[in-house]
């Protein structure tokens, strides 16, 4: 059916025709209510007269209509109108990627940044549930300013009639010759042979297209559908370096990785392919044009399939350091450091030692979603050997190969696990338990002595031995370190309970403590240097890519080495050898919101942490804490149907009851609570008398007051009652709640507070003052969430992967799940941070971290 212009296909008028595909024709319109022009498509008569088909296709049209991405195109509407069903979307000034592709290979730097657009917006689709199944060149426009956006999301399973989780396998009825230039030579092998189909089957489609940009020519293209549906389940296309020289040897490796045959063998989140492609596109795209990549390399990119994965990362480091754009100073000096890969599973390294003869390597790690394992490891050895002992965190190695470890931790705050300590022999044999609720250890050079950190009244302690206390913060302590002489403690030194910044600090057997470094946007990971003269630590300033730094007694700090994608330091050994994790993080938030019928993604950029949802669902409250979100973070709101507003700077703590502000706390030029409008008006900065907040704050329903936690000088952690006008605010709880997010939640009438105290029982304050009773029911490491509107129920949660979150009558303690919270994919997730629910439970949100890493053995670094 072809439309005349000036058809009306309800409020769009049909202006002139854009192309055809398979679903219908394409047409330019306008929108005579917004007085815009919009595409709009027309489906064919054939797929409108099956009913089933068509309410299929609504469904799958409006999930797709939910996705909001830059590189996505948005779907505006679906209607129909006299029997014709259409789909108005977003109208892109530009050409089709066939259209850019018939120019021949596209150059290197066009091309790095074309796919990571690709890549970013398949991720987000991804991360909310649904799969392109007909991925393709014609499927992607570029716009005249060389934005990227992907048509047709979820949209190609509906093409015709199959069963249920099958792909559309072209049948020789079907299929035509010219689909050997479309759908079908881009299909994956699983959908070549009609099996079942996931995300990974969408990683094959876009190596295809990569190939086919960096080459010029198609990966599978043969002279018949036969003879190309053959090609894909059993042959490799040619070496992308046998046709171009030119391709950064990492993006080569990306196209062979999503291009391997069985689906286990590609990435197990489209969110790392996107990030693997984004480090080619910021840090190896120069040096790989200007010809510094080595003939070595241009080999190994041609090695066979089975052998590059393990040396992916291992290679990619070796290049850069070859370039010699990313090393520090000193090594710019010297032969660049060797890399050895040691791990090569799906999952987080957690923590990593060099035994007593700086050769065999312990470490724990959780693989393809499991519980953390300890494992036995020799670099000359291939295989690695299961250790067994109960799930537990490696904390250290003593000098007599004794193991110090925390059996069955949960995550206290980020990067921290707090389980309890045991000791353990390296040859086997039970744990023996040393101390309850311990975060980190280290082992003095005797062999007995245990140094400890834990967190007590709310406060974080070191002791060293166990018992005696040297420090304490209201903040939080990671990566304690012993003096090989035992005289001194290294460690980081976190200000804020659940924000990972931080300095390096060092305190004395008397417990003098030392400021060494400015404070850093992210720090984990810390070691001595081989010589013991200075401190090693992985930091970043901005954003969470980490380089490993060492800064001397006096404070004078030094770049060691910068590695695309960030390092976190495990080990240093007397000898030199160190023990890095490479590998990529990424926070995002999942969720229901009004209208959802599932949960979706509902992050913004690539650190996105919820932190407050209005009672009625409809806006969400977060901050992105990345690389996108600056040094200070940045504040952003989203309401349904609206596009994400840009709030300000500072990190995102509660919400007013009338949406009209948004609280957050600033870290510069000193720790603040700044009141932003989420509409008109000027920003206010709250003042306070007589305590240090921290960045952990709710409103009370008045709309007219805070409860903020903070401390007074020389005390514990409290919350406070605080007017937003001024004044002094009012201590409402004793000293050592805990803080971690959400961590407290005010009844409907804001008479109590429902907080977790400092021996871990749940304790319900009444604001106007008074003493607490306890919450019944609530169980150890659970933590309040919010009241029914009735407030008999409370919602609370538990830090565990997933988020158990169950709802407790408040008078009898009687408990019943409400819902586990956990993304699909669990390989690498660490933590499920935040969580938010509207008092109905109809909408809530959740903040979950994946990092996927991998060990390695480095030498020659100094």
């Amino acid at each position: 059916m072809t439309l005349s212009a000036g058809t009306r296909l309800g409020p769009f008028e049909i202006l002139a025709p854009i192309g055809a595909g398979g679903m219908g024709e394409v047409y330019r319109a306008r929108d005579t209510r917004l007085g815009r022009e919009v595409a709009v498509k027309v489906l064919s008569a054939e797929f409108a007269a099956d009913a089933d088909r068509r309410k299929r296709f609504e469904q799958e049209a409006r999930s797709a209509s939910a996705l909001n991405h830059p590189n996505i195109v948005t779907i505006h509407e679906i209607g129909v109108s006299a029997e014709t069903i259409f789909i108005a979307m977003e109208l892109v000034d530009g050409r089709t990627l066939r259209d850019v592709l018939l120019a021949g290979p596209v150059p290197v730097r066009r091309m790095l940044d074309l796919g990571y657009q690709m890549a970013d917006g398949l991720a987000r689709a991804h991360a909310a549930g649904i799969v392109h199944r007909d991925l393709k060149p014609e499927n992607v426009m570029v716009s005249k300013d060389g934005a990227v956006k992907i048509l047709d999301f979820g949209l190609a399973k509906l093409l015709k009639e199959q069963p249920q989780d099958t792909s559309n396998v072209p049948t020789a009825q079907a299929t035509q010759a010219g689909m050997v230039l479309g759908t079908v030579g881009y299909m994956s092998p699983e959908q070549a042979s009609g099996k079942p189909l996931d995300f990974r089957s969408d990683q094959f489609a876009l190596g295809s297209i990569f190939y086919e940009m960096a080459t010029g020519k198609r990966a599978f293209q043969r002279g018949t559908t036969a003879e190309t549906l053959t090609a894909i389940i059993r042959e490799e296309p040619e070496p992308v370096a046998r046709v171009s020289a030119n391709v950064p040897a990492p993006f080569r490796w990306i196209i062979e990785r999503c291009l391997q045959k069985d689906p286990e063998e590609r990435y197990a989140s489209t969110r790392d392919l996107a990030r693997d492609v984004r480090s080619s596109r910021e840090h190896l795209s120069e040096a790989s044009v200007s010809g510094v990549v080595s003939g070595a390399t241009e080999a190994a990119a041609s090695r066979p399939r089975q052998r590059w994965l393990p040396l992916l990362v291992a290679a990619s480091v070796a290049v850069a350091f070859a370039a010699g754009a990313l090393v520090g100073r000193r090594l710019a000096r010297s032969s660049p450091p060797s890399f050895q890969q040691i791990t090569f599973g799906s999952g987080t390294i957690h923590a990593a030692r060099f035994a007593p003869d700086g050769q065999t390597i312990v470490y724990s790690a959780a693989w393809d979603g499991n519980p953390r394992k300890l494992f036995l490891k020799h670099p000359s050895s291939p295989e690695a050997l299961t250790l067994e002992l109960p799930s537990a965190n490696l904390l250290a190695i003593s000098s007599s190969g004794e193991l110090a470890i925390d059996v069955d931790c949960r995550n206290t705050h980020p990067s921290v696990c707090a389980g309890t300590l045991a000791r353990a022999a390296l040859t086997g044999g039970a744990p023996r338990d040393v101390a309850e609720k311990i975060q980190d250890a280290d082992w003095a050079s005797d062999a007995t002595n245990l140094l400890v950190v834990r967190d007590v009244a709310g406060k974080a302690r070191i002791e060293f031995p166990i018992g005696k206390v040297l420090y304490e913060t209201s903040g939080y302590i990671s990566d304690a370190r012993l003096s090989r002489d035992n005289k001194r403690i290294a460690f980081l030194d976190h200000p804020f309970p659940q924000d990972d910044s931080g300095v390096v600090s060092v305190i004395d057997l008397q417990g003098n403590k030392k400021v060494l470094t400015q404070r850093w946007n992210k720090a984990v990971g810390l070691a001595w240097s081989p010589s013991g003269d200075e401190v090693w630590f992985t930091a970043t300033d901005t954003g969470a890519n980490l380089s490993l730094y060492g800064v001397s007694s006096s404070g004078s700090v030094r770049v060691i080495v910068r590695v695309p994608g960030g390092i976190r330091l495990q080990d240093v050994a007397r000898n030199g050898r160190v023990l890095l994790a490479r590998g990529g993080s990424r926070v995002a938030t999942l969720g229901i919101l009004p209208g959802d019928a599932r949960e979706r993604d509902l992050s913004w950029l690539d650190y996105s942490f919820v932190a407050d949802i209005s009672t009625d669902g409809k806006t969400l409250l977060f901050d992105e804490e990345g690389e996108a979100g600056g040094t200070n973070y940045t504040v952003y709101l989203r309401k349904v149907g609206t596009p994400v507003v840009k709030l300000g700077d500072g990190a995102a703590l509660a919400l007013s009851p009338d949406t009209q502000w948004a609280l957050a706390a600033v870290s510069s030029p000193s720790l603040a609570l700044m009141l932003l409008p989420t509409g008109a008006g000027q920003p206010r900065r709250l003042e306070f008398q007589g305590i240090t907040p921290a960045q952990s704050a709710v409103w009370l329903p008045d709309n007219k007051s805070l409860l903020i936690a903070g401390s007074a000088p020389n005390q514990g952690t409290r919350l406070y009652l605080q007017s937003v006008d001024g004044g002094a605010p009012r201590a409402v709880t004793t000293e050592g709640i805990n803080t971690a997010f959400p961590g407290y939640a005010i009844s409907p009438d804001g008479r109590f507070v429902a907080v977790v105290g400092p021996d871990h029982r749940g304790l319900m304050f009444p604001i106007a003052g008074g003493s607490p009773s306890p919450i019944p029911g609530l169980a150890d490491g659970e933590y309040p969430l919010r009241f029914t509107p009735d407030g008999r129920t409370l919602y609370v949660w538990k830090r565990d992967v997933p988020a158990h979150v169950y709802a407790i009558d408040v008078a009898s303690g009687r408990r019943e799940l409400w819902k586990d919270l956990m993304p699909l994919d669990p390989a690498g997730i660490e933590r499920i941070s935040n969580v938010v629910v509207t008092p109905d439970g109809k909408s809530y949100a959740y903040t979950y971290s994946r990092q996927l890493s991998d060990l390695f053995v480095v030498e020659g670094l100094k």
